[in-house]
């Protein structure tokens, strides 16, 4: 095959990625990218309080934590203001008050201030995901959603990628520079989502009487839902297992003798690999089937960590980083789908919202898990557990596909400004109902 007729065809394939897809979508995945590549806080964190502020691993540590848990918080009060308020006030909100609450964190210095604070941009930097997602869902077309939530988090990672690169150079410049200029890209974050993206919340059809057809739906209509909360189960399963990435990989890594800059090696194939492969990945997924496809990526997660344990040197490691990237491109995505598959729409913040609470969870429990298991076992025991986890997730996957009606065709409807796709998934069933 010739030189032209492979680049032909690769152009090609990038066309069938990104077309069909509503200009409103490009501006949101602009949004995304932006706010990604002046990501610093969640990355550098740890070592601007151990290095420029001389506080203890511990103290750090108890920072991270308190940040994960104003994710955690504020995932359930995000849900319930993308559904009442919309899509695009909780943005604004959410946007514009991580941008001056990262400011402030560049200049407070108290340690219960910093720690304050901390939670403070936690939440607020988590308050955006269901709106988010729950536009996503609004804006794109069924049949296209798995592709545009493949393309999202494509921008997630090129933004992370580039933004881990630059931060490390402004880090040796000066740590607050770094959180100012954070604090700038997230202010123009929302600036862009103010300018160019309009409302996507859909308006209840009213019945005969002028009442709303679709029933309520509230947290307690979520937490009722069985299946969707047995998806969240599993998305906490998943999540402990692909953390171990970031919490305990560096630990065995650094066990066995290799240095910092080897592990940058090693978890760079991460970044490097979700960078070439989400956009192909994503044209041989899109039309396939949930189950199979979450089934499989959960064993390739829970194996490729497995494999970590007979890893003896750098490209065996490299080699297991590749294997569960490869879940990681294929889960996200689909299972980004299936929530939105789950949600009854005038309920799709409140869903978002408590799957957000599962990534949040999986994020506070990983690093407890995981050095537990490997100060006690060993780090060996931890990838024979993760193993194990992948497993059963896989048949919890399973089980949970099980009876799953087959996803029924939409018809367009105007949502804002310009016609877009997103119609009902389904109704919220009258028992379910508040």
């Amino acid at each position: 095959m010739s030189t032209s007729t492979s680049a032909n065809g690769w152009r090609h394939a990038v066309q069938e990625s990104v077309s069909g897809l509503p200009r409103a979508f490009w501006w949101l995945w602009t949004s995304t990218l932006v706010n990604r590549l002046g990501a610093f806080v969640a990355t550098f964190m740890a070592l601007y309080l151990t290095i420029e502020r001389g506080y203890s691993a511990s103290f750090a540590g108890l920072v991270a934590a308190l940040y994960g848990l104003g994710g955690a918080v504020s995932s359930i009060g995000a849900g319930v203001l993308t559904d009442r308020l919309g899509r695009r006030p909780t943005m604004l909100v959410a946007q514009a008050s991580t941008a001056v609450l990262v400011a402030v964190l560049a200049f407070v210095q108290h340690p219960v201030a910093i720690a304050g604070v901390a939670l403070l941009v936690g939440m607020a930097a988590s308050g955006s995901r269901p709106a988010v997602q729950a536009m996503m869902a609004d804006i794109v077309a069924p049949k296209d959603r798995v592709r545009a939530f493949s393309l999202n988090y494509w921008a997630i990672n090129i933004g992370f990628a580039f933004s881990s690169i630059g931060a490390g150079f402004i880090a040796e410049y000066s740590y607050r520079a770094g959180f100012l200029i954070e604090a700038v890209m997230t202010m123009a974050c929302a600036i862009l989502v103010f300018v160019k993206l309009p409302e996507s919340r859909p308006d209840r059809a009213p019945d005969v009487a002028g009442k709303a057809a679709e029933p309520s739906v509230n947290l307690g209509t979520v937490l009722r839902d069985g299946r969707f909360m047995g998806l969240v189960g599993l998305s906490i399963l998943i999540g402990l297992i692909f953390q171990q990435g970031s919490v305990a990989l560096p630990v065995a890594m650094g066990a066995d003798g290799f240095s910092s800059g080897d592990f940058g090696l090693a978890i760079g194939v991460n970044g490097v690999l979700i960078v070439l492969l989400q956009i192909p990945v994503s044209r041989f997924i899109q039309h396939r089937g949930p189950g199979k496809l979450l089934v499989v990526s959960a064993l390739l997660a829970g194996y490729g960590f497995g494999l970590t344990a007979f890893a003896g040197s750098l490209w065996l490691y490299a080699l297991t980083v590749a294997v569960w990237t490869l879940a990681e491109v294929v889960n996200a995505p689909v299972q980004m789908g299936l929530v939105v598959r789950l949600s009854p729409t005038h309920g799709r913040g409140r869903y978002q919202g408590v799957y957000s609470l599962s990534w949040s969870v999986g994020s506070l429990a990983a690093p407890l898990i995981g050095g537990r298991v490997i100060d006690a076992y060993g780090a060996a025991w931890l990838w024979g557990g993760c193993a194990v986890v992948g497993t059963v997730t896989a048949v919890g996957y399973w089980l949970l596909m099980r009876g799953l009606p087959e996803e029924e065709g939409e018809e367009e409807r105007e949502a804002g400004p310009e016609a877009v796709s997103g119609p009902p998934e389904r109704e919220v069933p009258a028992d379910r109902a508040s």
